[in-house]
């Protein structure tokens, strides 16, 4: 059976297809429109996705949608009947969107699907599963396990914020739940409004943030924003939150909870902000830890699977990891809501048509989630001609050989290989790469070659062999969605003089031997490099080891800041132009910027957009 999943019309619109069982491709669809978070119909991805399958669209039997419209639109009724007339102004703008769009999403989907083949009927084809139920399947169904426990977190789906399953086999039974508007999600994404960065984009970064402050607000937050039970079960104070009824995510009282009003995008980051930000963190990691630990003892499963938005907090992951609560953890790489159209196709798949479940053997069925296109050497190679690059073509042992030397000699490397990764992160199929050894390389690519803040920390990416002997954890992470910390052995001691510093100013005091890497708090989001599913990257790191000594780089997103990652060759080229990246891997194709027409550079140079 042929499932081709889909999610759309929020955040991160993205496609997947299954096919018996076995995912075969998944992609965003902000890579192909260049688009960042693109929340429209993802026909681009599905076309693709339907091409890496070997299929045409009309083989495929089922589409099955991540959420169920008619839910979320029950929910906005109530929660403005609940709180009306307040709130009259939100009601006001929603509704009309609703009425004249959501309302009627099976049609718009309908006739967004006859775009792929204008002579299939797609009504009778067309299937939907609940929010949180696609983010279950997406932790579970490709997970290691026969059996699990599954804990979904996010902002909120229809009205689900929170929930708990247990998978076994093909089946997901949901046990317990909590409802919209109480929602950990939304909490932290509360405090990324108030601290000045971008909702459902900019989390992440008051998470890299939290590192350089202190959590002096987090008994505020607990005593008057959220209600957080032994269980690990919350409510929200809705008298400090806007977002049932307004446009935007805090009101006036939390202002004046926290001295003042959100810091706008464009001010200077200042204490205050890292301290929130540290805050946040904090309640986060405890609401979460409590959740395990009471879902362990009400369980008694071993293994624990994660999905949802929520899931993308590797610190609080790794210190879940750490309290041993369960056995094993498995990830979901995408575990936002762009994972939700993989999820909803395994939902399909497993639960409506009863397709066997595959178990990998020690693995996951997730392929490193190398699951996006591919462009071998020969398309690379005739797009970067048409786009005026000067390149050698080499073999393969010569790639991985002058890669390798870019990255002793201190240069940071684009690199363009293999099928693209599905998920947030760059795994080493579409990366910047850099000397983690290097003091200087955290802020040439944060300021040279990302455009982004100089606090934002870069991740390693180790040889899995290697692991236990950098980092304070010897587990598989492949998709660097775990934070440990470097060992001591490979430490800076501190001076009595920098240990006295604050905030950003301890962002240039080196904390180890491989500092480019080590944020600090001393910790580090790894990313374990396995020879199976990513064998070029996997050499390239070991004969930089050979050359170096040390099995680490830096690996970041192929992208400058307010772009997706890079697609296509032509999109990684004109990157390599527009930025400090000294060198190019393309396939077999490898470019240096020395030997680039000078034009071009003037082209290219200042060309992103910056947002």
């Amino acid at each position: 059976m042929r499932v081709l999943g889909l999610s759309a019309y929020y955040h991160d619109a993205a496609a997947a297809v299954v096919v018996d069982g076995r995912i075969v491709a998944a992609a965003q669809e902000e890579r192909f429109t260049r688009i960042k978070h693109d929340p429209a119909f993802p026909l681009n991805a599905a076309r693709e996705c339907i091409a890496l399958a070997g299929l045409r669209a009309h083989e495929i039997d089922f589409v099955a949608f991540y959420d169920k419209p008619f839910l979320k639109f029950e929910r906005l009724l109530e929660t403005y009947l609940a709180f009306a007339p307040r709130g009259f102004t939100s009601f006001r703008h929603a509704l009309p969107l609703w009425l004249k769009e959501k309302l009627f999403q099976k049609s718009m989907l309908i006739k967004e699907l006859s775009q792929l083949d204008a002579s299939v009927d797609w009504t009778p084809r067309l299937l939907f599963s609940e929010h949180h139920l696609s983010h279950a399947a997406s932790a579970f169904f490709p997970s290691p396990f026969e059996r699990a426990a599954v804990l979904t977190m996010d902002g909120v789906g229809e009205w689900t914020t929170t929930s708990l399953a247990i998978g076994s086999g093909t089946e997901l039974k949901v046990i317990r739940e909590i409802h919209f508007p109480h929602s950990l999600g939304l909490l932290y994404s509360a405090f990324t409004y108030y601290t000045g960065f971008k909702v459902n984009s900019g989390e992440y970064k008051v998470m890299g943030l939290a590192p350089y402050g202190e959590p002096k607000y987090a008994a505020l937050i607990l005593e008057h924003l959220i209600d957080v039970k032994d269980d690990g079960s919350f409510r929200l104070n809705l008298d400090y939150f806007d977002y049932c009824t307004g446009l935007t995510m805090t009101n006036r009282r939390f202002a004046e909870l926290f001295g003042g009003p959100p810091r706008q995008a464009d001010a200077l980051l200042g204490q205050k902000e890292m301290d929130l930000a540290a805050s946040v963190q904090s309640v986060t990691e405890e609401v979460v830890l409590k959740l395990a630990r009471s879902v362990a003892r009400e369980t008694g499963e071993k293994n624990l699977c994660l999905a949802g938005g929520v899931a993308l907090n590797c610190v609080a992951n790794g210190k879940l990891l750490r309290q041993g609560s369960f056995e094993r953890l498995w990830l979901q790489p995408a575990a936002g809501d762009a994972g939700g159209s993989l999820g909803a196709a395994l939902v399909a798949a497993h639960m409506y048509k009863r397709e066997p479940r595959q178990i990998a053997g020690g693995g996951d069925l997730m392929q490193g989630s190398y699951l996006g296109p591919r462009h071998d050497t020969a398309d690379s190679a005739r797009r970067l001609t048409v786009l005026g690059a000067k390149f050698d073509v080499l073999g393969d042992d010569e790639i991985v050989e002058r890669c390798a030397r870019a990255l002793a000699d201190g240069q940071a490397l684009g690199w363009h290989q293999g099928r693209m990764e599905f998920g947030p992160r760059a795994l080493g199929g579409r990366s910047i790469l850099g000397d983690a050894r290097s003091p200087t390389m955290q802020k040439l690519l944060n300021l040279k070659v990302k455009y982004r803040e100089s606090f934002r920390p870069f991740a390693p990416a180790v040889l899995r062999e290697d692991v236990g002997e950098w980092f304070a954890i010897d587990e598989d992470s492949p998709y660097m969605l775990l934070v440990a910390d470097v060992l001591e052995r490979h430490r800076i001691a501190m001076t009595p003089e920098q240990q006295r510093l604050f905030g950003i100013d301890k962002l240039n005091v080196p904390r180890s031997s491989i500092p480019a890497v080590t944020h600090v708090d001393y910790s580090a989001r790894i990313q374990t490099v396995h020879r199976e599913t990513n064998p070029r990257f996997h050499a390239v790191i070991s004969r930089f080891k050979a050359l170096t000594g040390c099995p680490v780089v830096v690996n970041t997103s192929f992208n400058v800041r307010g772009e997706p990652i890079v697609c296509t060759p032509d999109d990684a080229f004109r990157c390599f132009m527009g930025t400090e990246i000294e060198a190019l891997a393309v396939g077999n194709c490898f470019l240096r910027k020395e030997d680039q027409d000078p034009a071009l550079k003037e082209r290219y140079e200042g060309k992103f957009d910056l947002d």
